[in-house]
């Protein structure tokens, strides 16, 4: 009978014990996309413009596009009221043309003047004149050929000061320097511009087909990213769609806002569509690494192997015999999954950490919003 008892005793133990045990939180091996980035916020801004101004003072007379329009390389963007000029090149060819009638009648003197020469020292051959008159001719010639000289040196600068006036002439109209979109007008029709104290911006024009991003990233991860390397962003009004570009430059030169150390990287993207504008805020994701269908495991399943292999790690594998544990290599990891290289296998279940047990391999340190390592959205 005490046999007995104890029997059930056993039994009874062992049911409500196992009912009671708390149950194993495991996590199934899956197969997928996994990626090791470098996260940021950034600016765009058009890869391509320019500040269309005027190199002439004036009245602005009239301007011919607005915001928004679109313009050809060549295109007539505004007019500087041209009267001033048109006044200098009136001016300047007049006294050109003074200029070249002074040089007729000095040349005819100069030529007189040769001829007397000329004659008065045959004369004075046969001591038929004196020679004091024929010094007197020598003189008189070589101040009439400097006097032909110097007008048409004149003539020369008058010219090239006429030239200047007919190319400011021609400045008066302003012209698309290159193919694009009016993003912005600075000076209005009406205004004058004053273009010898600084050179006055009337539009901006720029080309919206390709963009750039602005990316700052912070000096602790700017050495991992590097001019080539693909990224990609995400606007504010549109989480979902990813907009996929190329690093194409890192600025040496840092910002410090706030104490932080922050780094320009440009990234260009196509905008073809137009549907990428300027001043929009997105976030970056420099892809450092990347593995697709690939075995992924959660790190917070891992365990890291203590040795010099910082790929190794430790991982309890549910099996029909029990809970095992494996030595599992990993590849590209992020914050918080794995690529498995060997190990395990799509549909092992593995034990997960227990909340408040020991540190996991997935419990890394992560950057902030403008810059850290980590995963970027869902593939």
């Amino acid at each position: 009978m005490i046999s007995a008892l104890v029997g059930c005793g056993v039994a009874a133990n062992s049911y409500f014990g196992k009912k009671n045990a708390e149950p194993l939180n495991t996590v199934t091996v899956s197969r997928g996309d996994v990626e090791k980035t470098v996260t940021s916020l950034g600016k765009l801004k058009p890869k391509d413009y320019v500040d269309v101004g005027t190199q002439v003072s004036g009245q602005l007379k009239k301007v011919h596009v607005q915001i928004g329009d679109r313009v050809k390389k060549g295109d007539l963007i505004a007019e500087v009221d041209p009267t001033v000029y048109e006044t200098k090149i009136r001016t300047g060819n007049a006294n050109l043309e003074n200029l070249r009638a002074q040089l007729q009648q000095q040349q005819a003197e100069a030529s007189l003047a040769q001829q007397q020469y000329e004659r008065n020292r045959d004369l004075l051959k046969e001591r038929a004149i004196s020679q004091e008159t024929v010094e007197s001719n020598l003189s008189a010639l070589k101040v009439a050929k400097a006097r032909v000289v110097a007008t048409q040196a004149q003539i020369k600068a008058s010219q090239a000061t006429l030239d200047g006036d007919t190319a400011n002439l021609g400045y008066t109209k302003i012209y698309a320097p290159m193919a694009g979109t009016v993003v912005s007008q600075t000076t209005l029709q009406g205004q004058t511009v004053n273009a010898n104290q600084a050179a006055p911006v009337i539009v901006r024009v720029a080309n919206l087909d390709t963009m750039t991003v602005w990316a700052q990233v912070a000096e602790a991860d700017i050495t991992k990213v590097k001019a080539g390397a693909p990224a990609y962003f995400t606007t504010l009004g549109n989480a979902e769609q990813r907009w996929k570009g190329t690093v194409r430059q890192v600025m040496p030169t840092p910002e410090t806002v706030n104490d932080v150390v922050l780094y320009n990287v440009l990234v260009d993207v196509d905008n073809s569509q137009q549907a990428l504008m300027t001043d929009m805020t997105v976030q970056v994701f420099f892809v450092l690494e990347q593995a697709q269908d690939a075995v992924l495991v959660p790190l917070a399943a891992l365990r890291q192997e203590p040795g010099n292999d910082p790929s190794l790690y430790r991982a309890r594998v549910v099996t029909n015999e029990g809970v095992a544990s494996r030595t599992v290599k990993v590849g590209v990891a992020n914050r918080t999954t794995a690529a498995v290289v060997s190990g395990l296998d799509v549909g092992d279940k593995v034990v997960a950490a227990q909340a408040g047990s020991a540190k996991s391999a997935g419990n890394r340190p992560s950057g902030g919003q403008r810059g850290g390592a980590g995963m970027g959205p869902k593939l």
